[in-house]
C-alpha cells in the first residue's frame, strides 16, 4: 500500500552512459521535511541520478514517481512543485537579479512577489548588485541568484547539483539555513555536495552512488 506521506519515490531504477551501467536496482522514497544527501565518487553518476529525478533523462530501467505517480504522466503536476539548480546557474548575462527572477517564474509558470523577491535577494547578499547586470557578477554572486529563485518558488521539492560551488563561508551558511528552512516547513531536498555542511537536526536520507546500495530512507 502507497505511503501517502512519501512524495518522491524511485523504483528499481537503473541508469547508463553510453556503454556504461552505473547503477542497478535502486529504490528509496524521500518524505516531507526529509534531506536525501547524495555521495559517490566523480563519475559515479551522482548528477546523472538528478538529471533522472528532474526528468531530464530517461532511465534504462525503472520509475521515478511523484506523490505515487510517474512523473511522466504528472509532469506538468511535478514541475510545478520542483525546482532544479544545476552546476549551470541558468542566470541570463543582460538581465539584473530581478528580473532574472522575473524570467524563471514566467518560465516556470509561477507567479512572483517582487517585493518577497527583492527580500531574498537582499538576504542572500545581493543588495548592492540589484541594479547591475549579471554578467558583471562573480560566479558566487550569479550562484546567489540562483538559490534566491529556491526561495521564491516556493516549491515543495528542491533538486540541488553541488549548491555550494563558489560560495564563501557566508554563502555556504546562507545554504545551510535555506535548508533548515525548507525541511523545517515540510519541504523537501535532494542534494549532491563535496563540501561538508553543518546539518544536525534536519533528518537526512544517506545514499551513496555507485558503490554502496542505497540506504531506504522514507520507506
Amino acid at each position: 500500500m502507497l505511503d501517502v506521506s512519501v512524495l518522491l519515490s524511485v523504483h528499481d531504477l537503473a541508469c547508463a552512459r553510453g556503454e556504461r551501467t552505473l547503477f542497478t536496482d535502486m529504490s528509496f522514497g524521500l518524505k516531507g521535511g526529509q534531506l536525501l544527501l547524495v555521495r559517490g565518487g566523480n563519475g559515479r553518476g551522482k548528477t546523472s541520478l538528478l538529471r533522472l529525478l528532474c526528468g531530464l533523462a530517461t532511465p534504462l530501467a525503472g520509475e521515478v514517481r511523484w506523490r505515487g505517480e510517474s512523473i511522466r504522466s504528472a509532469r506538468d503536476a511535478y514541475h510545478r512543485e520542483m525546482t532544479y539548480v544545476g552546476h549551470v546557474n541558468g542566470v541570463k548575462d543582460d538581465l539584473t537579479p530581478l528580473e532574472n527572477l522575473r524570467m524563471a517564474a514566467a518560465i516556470a509558470d509561477r507567479p512572483l512577489d517582487e517585493a518577497h523577491a527583492l527580500d531574498t535577494l537582499r538576504t542572500l547578499g545581493l543588495e548592492r548588485c540589484l541594479d547591475l547586470p549579471a554578467r558583471v557578477l562573480s560566479f558566487g554572486q550569479r550562484r546567489r541568484v540562483a538559490l534566491s529563485g529556491l526561495v521564491v518558488a516556493g516549491a515543495l521539492l528542491w533538486i540541488l547539483d553541488e549548491p555550494l560551488t563558489g560560495l564563501d563561508v557566508h554563502g555556504v551558511a546562507l545554504v545551510e539555513s535555506l535548508l533548515r528552512a525548507q525541511v523545517g516547513r515540510g519541504g523537501a531536498v535532494v542534494m549532491t555536495t563535496h563540501q561538508p555542511l553543518a546539518l544536525d537536526g534536519i533528518d537526512i536520507v544517506p545514499l551513496v552512488v555507485g558503490e554502496l546500495s542505497p540506504a531506504p530512507g522514507g520507506q
